[in-house]
């Protein structure tokens, strides 16, 4: 292996603009995410941020510019059969937890490995179960969305992403709908992913935990990269006002 290949990034946005309507929500981002690396965006409501994780898994389609999750250039992927190998490489977990409310918990993990990839039921169990007890929900498995709280719903949907063996999660906003003592065992299983090498993009405004978990922290603002850099540089001592303002209302 080459050097060049050593470094390549996982993911490259470059040029990525995107509008809704005639309204630009993203106005030329460039990032880039290492294999293994984990990124927070920051920022302030309708600064792009959300869009920016729909685009890297195609949910969103983007009008100009390239973005590149391993050997995938996502632009080019128009059907949704083109998009269900990306899908498969690059899970996400959202705001609301989209489960399935009358399937259970069990159920909810092992359908899209066994339906839309085709694997072995009993292998998808087995791991169905051990990725329970990794987001600490043994003894769940029998139970209804319903019955859970939203922390413990929130700890499902990470499972499931887990469930389809991804090179890359992403995670948008995941504990914003979630009571404040439900945060903490959430960002606690984010963060386990995170220690093991589990490449992570996290739209999040626990600024306290970008701090401590990423790699490293991009601010947007109205559609674009303000500022990027490590948490140690964008906490402690931002560079542009709009950061430096941002940060004195939400720290």
């Amino acid at each position: 292996m080459t050097p060049d290949q050593q470094v390549r990034p996982l993911i490259e946005l470059q040029g990525v603009h995107k509008s809704f309507g005639s309204f630009p929500v993203l106005k030329g981002v460039s990032l880039s995410v290492q294999d293994g690396g984990v990124v927070c965006i920051i920022g302030p409501s309708g600064s792009g941020k959300s869009t920016i994780l729909r685009c890297i898994n195609g949910l969103t389609p983007i009008d100009r510019g390239t973005i590149r999750v391993g050997s995938f250039a996502v632009e080019t992927l128009k059907s949704d059969k083109d998009l269900v190998p990306l899908r498969h490489q690059v899970a996400m977990v959202f705001q609301q937890y989209n489960l399935f409310p009358h399937r259970t918990v069990l159920q909810n993990l092992t359908m899209a490995p066994i339906q839309v990839l085709g694997e072995d039921p009993t292998q998808v169990r087995e791991r169905a179960l051990s990725l329970l007890a990794k987001v600490r929900l043994t003894g769940k498995e029998a139970a209804y969305p319903g019955e859970l709280s939203g922390g413990q719903q929130q700890r499902v949907a990470i499972a499931r992403a887990l469930a389809m063996q991804p090179r890359v999660i992403l995670f948008d906003e995941v504990t914003a709908a979630l009571d404040p003592e439900m945060v903490s065992e959430v960002l606690s299983v984010i963060r386990d992913l995170a220690r093991e090498g589990m490449t992570c993009v996290l739209v999040t405004h626990e600024m306290r935990f970008a701090e401590e978990v990423a790699d490293e922290v991009f601010f947007t603002d109205r559609g674009v990269i303000v500022e990027h850099g490590p948490p140690s540089t964008i906490f402690k001592a931002p560079g542009d006002e709009r950061l430096k303002s941002f940060l004195e209302k939400v720290l």
